[in-house]
């Protein structure tokens, strides 16, 4: 479930990112490179996330 709210979340902010980075540079709007790039990025933190995780030690 961590991982579609991720997916969710990679989505929508990067839609918001790509849309006010398109109105501050003067460039058009691209939905279709804006959800591949944001979908791409939500993959990656995923893979960093569990990368990164210290893994438990039984004593």
């Amino acid at each position: 479930m961590r991982y579609i709210m991720t997916m969710f979340w990679a989505f929508a902010l990067g839609q918001v990112v790509g849309f006010l980075g398109g109105a501050l540079s003067s460039q058009p709007y691209d939905f279709t490179l804006t959800t591949i790039f944001s979908l791409i990025s939500g993959l990656m933190i995923i893979f960093l996330g569990t990368l990164f995780t210290p893994k438990k030690t039984q004593n």
